[in-house]
């Protein structure tokens, strides 16, 4: 297989792994949904790969994790984005998107570098946060304000 049909599969996996995310999310009726994700994971795949092309190209040592940590910097102002305060409820919202960006985008960088089923296991893992534990954290809230505590989850 030529390198372009390696990178053209790194990207759809990685568009597609973020994608299944953020269908999770857009389920959940968050802002940012499938698009958003799927871009997110394919964009820092692209990033990945092309910085690693670019090194045999020009016959340079490339260290790919300097570009990803430009990438993991680069999302940290879209997360940021997500993430807006309700005066009248005196609380946060968007962290749990805004982080499901940032562990997308470490996917997509998994996938770039060609650790599929990293990213995979990865991606199932996310979606059991998103989904399972969310009913847990719902049972602690009842149970602590059942018990008259202060809801500390929010």
């Amino acid at each position: 297989m030529d390198y372009y049909t390696i990178v053209l599969i790194r990207l759809v996996v990685a568009m597609l792994l973020g994608a299944l995310i953020g269908a999770e999310r857009t389920f959940a009726g968050k802002v940012a949904g499938m698009r958003t994700f799927g871009l997110v994971a394919m964009g820092a795949a692209l990033f990945v790969t092309t910085s690693e092309y670019a090194g045999f190209m020009f016959s340079a040592v490339v260290d790919p994790m300097r570009m990803g940590a430009a990438i993991v910097t680069g999302i940290g102002f879209l997360g940021a984005g997500l993430i807006f305060f309700q005066q009248e409820e005196h609380r946060l919202n968007g962290l749990t998107t805004a982080a499901g960006l940032w562990v997308v985008c470490g996917i997509g960088i998994a996938v770039g570098l060609d650790m599929f089923a990293i990213a995979t296991f990865a991606t199932v893992i996310t979606l059991v946060t998103f989904t399972i534990m969310w009913f847990i954290e719902e049972k602690i809230r009842k149970i602590s304000k059942r018990n008259g505590h202060a809801d500390f989850l929010s």
